[in-house]
């Protein structure tokens, strides 16, 4: 088995990059949260739901996955954001057991 190779200054600038583009990304999310008056945590919420690419809404788990966040970390979560009236839980119209997430008017 081969050692694993030094860090090239290429490899640190990368990293930089990388970290500053996320932290940019951030700064933005609790800006724009702010602006819209919730929480950078509902925040997040809404971009996985609205960024989940089908119109039958995502699951809890596939927005736990998203945030990479613990399943009931994420129930909590969308308590508190359906309790704002941000998102509704609906039943998935071919598999009634499967709950999905949709965004309403004011979480949109």
């Amino acid at each position: 088995m081969s050692m694993p190779r030094k860090p090239r200054e290429e490899d640190y600038r990368r990293l930089l990059e990388f970290r500053t583009g996320l932290r940019r990304f951030l700064r933005w999310s609790e800006e724009a949260a702010e602006k819209a008056g919730v929480t950078p945590s509902q925040h997040q919420l809404m971009l996985a739901i609205k960024g989940h690419g089908d119109a039958r809404g995502p699951t809890i788990g596939d927005v736990a996955e998203y945030l990479v966040s613990k399943h009931h970390s994420v129930v909590e979560l969308v308590d508190r954001a359906q309790a704002a009236g941000l998102v509704q839980r609906r039943h998935d119209a071919a598999d009634h057991r499967v709950v999905r997430l949709v965004l309403t008017r004011a979480g949109s």
